[in-house]
């Protein structure tokens, strides 16, 4: 027999070394710059689904308002979504032409089991734009409950009382319990006359003691970095400052900014989609409830 060459010992043999772990990116912080909402999907859920108004008869009503193409009318689907457990899009969301898809003011409820529904309910509005948007007088009225659902907007003129959509005497349940800013993540590109908009609107709910929360949507779009992991959403660099610079433009105060993420083009639901909408929408509850019973 000819002589081999013995294998090397374990102690000899060569062994490729580990690679290093990727360095952080640098637009995404190590620590959360606020506490995140995840793992608390299920308690959120479960706070929507046993919510009933303290005082009998009352049905929470959430408007929504701002710049065409925020996503209005998706968070409504994606609100939906979440408490259906699947995609929903009764509410039309595409913008025909960068005007506004929705005309009407809109009343949606959302189905809990056959025959009942959530005790609140959405009214989705046309978006504010430079000439042709929504009339801010508009948005006060609906405020104050005198827009009937099924009302035509007309950008060039406010309701009359003359109207039949008209509502002379509104009640409680007729009235806004919160209001909602809805805006995008690439707050910078908002026009001035649209600023100028939402800020009035805002006085004006200020001056009915009606409490206002903000949603900062299309997230993923704003930030790639989201976009890849959505629990990078309170890490993100880009979206802390877009964050500080809707509270700025706004003057909502950071703390009642939420940023969501619509669902779009998925065909199913996310954990971590679903915790970011329910968070946004436990307050929204929240801030009606003690509006409706401090009146």
């Amino acid at each position: 027999m000819g002589n081999s060459t013995p294998p090397p010992s374990p102690r000899t043999r060569t062994r490729t070394p580990t690679p290093p772990p990727p360095p952080p990116s640098p637009k995404v912080l190590p620590e959360e710059w606020r506490n995140g909402p995840w793992g608390k999907k299920a308690v959120d859920l479960k706070f929507v689904e046993d919510y009933k108004p303290f005082k009998e008869d009352i049905q929470l009503r959430i408007m929504l308002y701002g710049p065409v193409g925020a996503g209005k009318s998706s968070f409504i689907n994606s609100v939906e979504s979440v408490l259906r457990g699947r995609i929903t899009d009764r509410a039309k969301t595409d913008a025909i032409g960068g005007k506004s898809y929705t005309t009407k003011y809109r009343e949606y409820t959302i189905q809990k089991v056959p025959g009942t529904h959530y005790p609140f309910v959405f009214n989705d509005i046309m978006g504010l734009e430079k000439d042709e948007g929504v009339c801010v007088e508009d948005i006060k009225l609906a405020m104050k409950g005198h827009v009937k659902n099924g009302y035509n907007f007309n950008p060039r003129s406010s309701l009359s009382e003359n109207d039949q959509h008209y509502n002379r005497d509104p009640s409680l349940n007729d009235r806004v319990h919160v209001l909602v800013c809805i805006n995008p993540g690439s707050i910078a590109g908002m026009q001035d006359d649209s600023v100028r908009k939402l800020r009035e609107v805002r006085l004006a709910a200020k001056d009915m003691d009606i409490p206002e929360i903000a949603i900062l949507t299309k997230i993923d779009e704003a930030c790639p970095e989201i976009r890849r992991d959505i629990r990078n959403v309170y890490k993100s660099k880009h979206l802390k400052k877009k964050i500080e610079e809707a509270s700025g433009v706004l003057g909502f105060p950071p703390n009642c900014i939420f940023p969501v993420k619509n669902y779009h083009s998925e065909h199913d639901t996310s954990d971590d989609t679903d915790t970011l909408i329910l968070s946004a929408l436990r307050r929204m509850i929240t801030s009606g409830e003690d509006f409706v019973n401090d009146l």
